[in-house]
């Protein structure tokens, strides 16, 4: 392992799922009675990308899915093959745990089910119909390390590319320099097939984010100006960028200003 990738693996060796499950994803960051909360934002702003009719195909790559689901709650209704995939062994764990069904998942994810049921018009009661669609279109959840040429192992995606590929606030954990985040997110989009959508939801302005009581890790602070040029550089071209500015009360749980979603198509 060279230095970057030791440095990486020791700053996140402490990292614990739950914890950061309960830190971002429970009341009130999950507060699904405000319209203008952060993960009716990411629902919403998923659902949106997903149901505008041109993203389509058969696989779709997570990049660094972490340890979470949202991001599957639109996608696993045009998918029929969804490969999820994270950096940490804790993560995967965590994700399996659910699919597995096995009682030992650290939140309660029927709220985020339940929500996006509404987006789609259907009753809150058909979250489990959704739950069960998720687990059905997933069927690797494998490592991923995005500092690497080709992040997820070559016999995992098909041999032109996913799709589509989706990476939720992982270049934020995993890149400290700007070098380092145009680089990772080229290493990333070369996992997409020519003519294949992108999407890319991340942080802006932020130095640092919070995983949970004492657990913060460091990040580049990214701007809305270099978000489209790394995404240019990288043989994309943006369909739409979104900024989403953080209410006041959600400011405290890190130093960012907003969140972004990149729609972008390779070229």
């Amino acid at each position: 392992m060279d230095a970057e990738h030791q440095a990486l693996a020791e700053t996140y060796e402490d990292f614990d799922p739950a914890e950061y499950l309960r830190y971002n994803y429970s009341y009130p960051r999950a507060d699904f009675s405000d319209e203008d909360s952060f993960t009716v934002w990411l629902l919403k702003t998923l659902h949106k990308a997903f149901t505008e009719g041109d993203i389509k195909g058969g696989v779709l790559l997570d990049v660094g899915s972490g340890p979470t689901l949202y991001q599957l709650m639109a996608a696993c209704e045009i998918f029929d093959k969804v490969i999820m995939s994270d950096f940490l062994e804790a993560n995967r764990n965590e994700l399996r745990n659910w699919f597995q069904d096995n009682g030992k998942c650290s939140l309660d994810w029927s709220p985020f089910f339940q929500y996006a049921c509404k987006l789609e018009g259907r009753e809150p009661s058909a979250w489990e119909e959704k739950a069960a669609r998720v687990r059905k279109v997933v069927t690797d959840i494998v490592h991923a390390d995005v500092h690497l040429p080709q992040p997820v192992s070559p016999d995992v995606v098909p041999p032109g590319g996913a799709d589509c590929v989706l990476s939720c606030f992982c270049l934020d954990g995993a890149c400290l320099s700007m070098p380092v985040y145009s680089r990772d997110l080229g290493h990333v989009v070369s996992q997409l097939k020519p003519g294949g959508h992108f999407l890319l939801i991340g942080t802006v302005g932020m130095t640092f984010w919070i995983g949970g009581p004492n657990a913060n890790f460091p990040t580049y602070p990214i701007t809305e100006a270099e978000i489209c040029e790394r995404l240019r550089e990288n043989g994309l071209s943006l369909i739409r960028l979104e900024i989403y500015p953080l209410p006041t009360k959600e400011e405290t749980t890190d130093n960012a200003r907003a969140m972004f979603f990149a729609k972008a198509k390779k070229d």
